[in-house]
């Protein structure tokens, strides 16, 4: 595929009256035509200066953007933008029909332009709503409306900054899978920023993750996923969370588990790979290690040497628990059957095995064994 925008050693620097500050440096990435290349980057690490700057609203001031080969130098004609805050783009005193409408009104006949509108709204599911006006709408509703008046203008490049960080999770999800049909269908190219990781694994054929501010470009991961995604399936399927996880890394700054143990050829029958990047097996600890011996010595003991140790099980068993509970915890069920009945001989005083039985008896202390 043909290359579509190109940013190439991208910073932006403003002065305030603390100093100088640095929003952006140094940014290389491209976005081929007909892609959806998802952003994703900390709070606050300078995304919408970079979306402002490849959009032409600012002016970089170092490197360059190119759109079809040609420097962006002002707002290119064939570029569009939906923000987040729905409720700041769209006009409260026009209909829906005429704000959809209204970006087309200096290149097209007033009819041409109300057919565009009606497709526009039939497309993102709000042919019955052209004559209410935004004020009326749900929040889910209205971000329909921007991105329906985006799809009436035929970019050839769609931004988007944040689209779906304003409504609740039930409509993001309604959100992402119209972007994905809508993608489809008009074969549109789209760079989507987003704070969200899932989101950027779900909608993306490529994530680019960048750093905290000053943003730089720490990795471009390809998304290895069927064209054709679910909310539930494709998000549950192993090579979805080996991504999340992989781009989570990235951003805390965080290396993959058999890189700081050191333990690649260990894990390399264990771990499993996704796109070219290895999601390793943890290893078992020094402290398991010791447990799992402990627990075979006892095995092989005699039959006196089990009675005496049995005074001693819940300590020793709550020691493991602390060790090895990390790990078996993952099933919750696991870590509570292994702590609770394990803690009851320490609170009622009671042996619980054969040794603390006959010491009693030979003490004479029936009354206190039966209270």
């Amino acid at each position: 595929m043909p290359t579509m925008l190109d940013v190439t050693g991208l910073g932006h620097r403003y002065h305030s009256k603390d100093g100088e500050h640095v929003a952006v440096d140094g940014l290389t990435f491209t976005v081929n035509a007909g892609e959806l290349v998802c952003i994703v980057g900390p709070s606050g690490c300078g995304k919408s200066t970079l979306l402002r700057s490849i959009s032409g609203l600012i002016r970089p001031t170092e490197g360059q953007v190119r759109l079809h080969g040609d420097v962006v130098d002002g707002v290119p004609s064939d570029l569009a933008v939906v923000f987040q805050d729905y409720s700041r783009s769209l006009f409260p005193w026009l209909s829906v029909q005429r704000n959809v409408e209204f970006p087309l009104k200096k290149a097209l006949g007033r009819a041409e332009r109300a057919e565009r509108a009606r497709q526009a709204l039939e497309q993102v599911g709000l042919a019955g709503a052209a004559g209410k006006y935004p004020w009326q709408l749900s929040g889910g509703m209205q971000q329909r409306v921007a991105i329906a008046r985006a799809l009436a203008y035929r970019p050839a490049l769609l931004l988007m900054d944040e689209p779906f960080a304003s409504v609740d999770a039930q409509t993001r999800f309604e959100l992402e899978d119209l972007l994905l049909r809508v993608r489809r269908e008009h074969d549109t190219t789209i760079l989507l920023v987003t704070h969200d990781i899932d989101e950027s694994v779900y909608l993306g054929d490529r994530v680019v993750v960048l750093s905290k501010s000053p943003a730089r470009v720490v990795r471009t991961l390809d998304v290895d996923l069927p064209a054709q995604r679910d909310q539930i399936t494709t998000r549950e399927s192993e090579a979805f969370v080996a991504l999340r996880s992989e781009v989570a890394r990235l951003l805390h700054d965080r290396p993959a588990e058999s890189d700081a143990a050191g333990t690649d050829s260990a894990n390399s029958s264990a771990g499993a790979s996704t796109n070219g990047h290895r999601v390793a097996a943890k290893p078992a600890t020094a402290k398991q290690s010791s447990a799992r011996a402990t627990d075979q010595a006892s095995e092989q003991a005699s039959e006196q040497d089990a009675d005496q140790a049995a005074d001693r099980g819940p300590a020793k068993d709550a020691d493991r628990g602390t060790d090895q509970g990390a790990d078996e915890a993952a099933t919750p069920v696991k870590a509570e059957a292994a702590a609770a009945p394990k803690a009851k001989p320490h609170r009622n005083g009671q042996g619980g095995n054969r040794n603390g039985a006959k010491n009693r008896n030979k003490s004479g202390g029936r009354g206190r064994a039966r209270r």
